[in-house]
């Protein structure tokens, strides 16, 4: 069986944040796959050192190298070990996350094609990335995230409630800000609402959200839980009878198909490959980004509508069994074998 080396922020075990690196480490591993992961490291510098010498220890017994490629500081760790997989005759696929992709291969023309016309294969998870980047010039093929979807108990809501679920990191690219200006704005119309936020925080972000707070007097409608586990935010959501999503910049977020799973009815921005996922008035509600009126509107109109809130829910259900792991798992072995 092959071996692999995959190379992205192995940093589950530190924040408990489940990436899709660490699921699809998994999912190699189930199926037989060696696989050896870099690096688990803090400190971004010495993440980028520990991830070279992984390279050179392991450059004369492995097959291909997988490098998680996102568009922000992190590219760079795609574009220095893609040119030591070339120097050592590595096969590398770079397995494309960032949202903003698109606008860095825009901006870094020549690291990029150093990066992505030099590699054994592109793999993008969303339909939106392929597309951008095969407009490029780029080849790319399209495996999607996966998810386990005998794990997901879809919860039927019959009478909902003003509860709301957030589930991002705290960093400006995925805009909580929004969120508690959401809550604001519901509870005008609904005196009761609550908002729950789960997720780890990235930058200054999660500061900014607690005066907003304060100054909102939403301090006994707000509920931060950190960073949960998956089973964790899984059975809290059965609290919960709406998902939001508040991104200014995405690609194919694991977090909507997981509250597809879960029964939960979505309002998202509408943004990069979102509309790939969500499919306006048919399993969840698209709205412009950063436009707190027409979010909350969207909320309202789906308290107000609990059949239509029913319908939008397993509409969703149905989509997202197509993401099954069983299903993808298959994929990935085709292209690894």
């Amino acid at each position: 069986m092959k071996r692999i080396v995959y190379i992205g922020n192995n940093l589950t075990k530190k924040t408990a944040y489940n990436s899709t690196m660490a699921t699809l480490t998994e999912l190699l591993l189930q199926q037989g796959f060696s696989v050896t992961v870099s690096s688990d490291k803090s400190n971004k510098i010495l993440r980028l050192f520990d991830m070279v010498i992984c390279v050179l220890k392991n450059r004369n017994k492995v097959d291909v190298l997988l490098i998680d490629t996102f568009s922000t500081l992190n590219f760079y760790y795609a574009f220095v070990i893609s040119q030591f997989a070339r120097l050592l005759n590595i096969k590398y696929i770079p397995i494309l996350h960032g949202g903003n992709l698109p606008f860095r291969i825009e901006n870094s023309k020549f690291t990029s094609k150093l990066i992505f016309k030099n590699s054994y294969k592109n793999i993008s998870p969303s339909i939106y990335l392929q597309k951008e980047f095969s407009a490029r010039g780029y080849k790319t093929e399209y495996i999607p995230n996966s998810i386990p979807i005998k794990e997901y108990n879809f919860k039927e809501r019959q009478h909902l409630s003003p509860k709301i679920l957030w589930v991002r990191a705290f960093d400006k690219t995925y805009n909580p800000l929004l969120a508690v200006k959401v809550l604001n704005l519901v509870k005008k119309q609904f005196e009761n609402a609550k908002l729950c936020m789960v997720g780890p925080t990235k930058d200054g972000t999660f500061e900014e959200v607690q005066l907003l707070v304060d100054k909102l007097n939403l301090t006994e409608n707000i509920k931060f839980t950190g960073v949960l586990k998956k089973e964790d935010w899984h059975q809290l959501s059965n609290e919960y009878d709406i998902f939001i999503n508040t991104t200014n910049i995405d690609n194919m977020p694991v977090s909507l198909l997981e509250a597809m799973a879960l029964g939960l009815p979505i309002i998202s921005t509408n943004v990069g490959g979102i509309p790939y996922l969500i499919k306006n008035k048919e399993n969840g509600i698209l709205v412009s980004a950063n436009d707190e009126q027409e979010m909350a509107n969207a909320i309202i109109n789906i308290l107000n509508n609990p059949d239509e809130a029913n319908r939008l829910s397993l509409s969703a259900r149905l989509f997202s069994e197509q993401f099954d792991i069983e299903k993808i798992k298959v994929q990935w072995y085709n292209l690894l074998k």
